[in-house]
C-alpha cells in the first residue's frame, strides 16, 4: 500500500508538473512563476468564492426578515 502512494507521489512529480514546465517554455518564462501563478490564483479564487458565499448568506437572512410571514386579516 505504501509503494503505491510513493510510486503514485514520483510518477505525479514526474510528469504532473510537466503542464507548468510545458506553459513556461512556450511562453518563455519560468516554471517557477508559472507555478506561482497558479498557486496564487487559486488562492484568489477560494476568496472569492467564499465572499461571494458570505455575501449570499447576508441576502438570504435579510430576505427572511423582510418576508417574514404576516398573519391574515380574517385571524384576528
Amino acid at each position: 500500500m505504501l509503494q503505491a502512494v510513493y510510486s503514485l507521489r514520483y510518477y505525479l512529480e514526474k510528469r504532473g508538473f510537466y503542464v507548468s514546465s510545458r506553459l513556461a517554455d512556450r511562453l518563455g518564462m519560468r516554471a517557477k512563476s508559472v507555478r506561482l501563478f497558479f498557486i496564487y490564483v487559486s488562492f484568489a479564487t477560494l476568496g472569492v468564492g467564499f465572499a461571494l458565499y458570505l455575501t449570499m448568506a447576508f441576502l438570504l437572512k435579510l430576505k427572511d426578515l423582510v418576508n417574514t410571514k404576516r398573519t391574515s386579516v380574517f385571524d384576528l
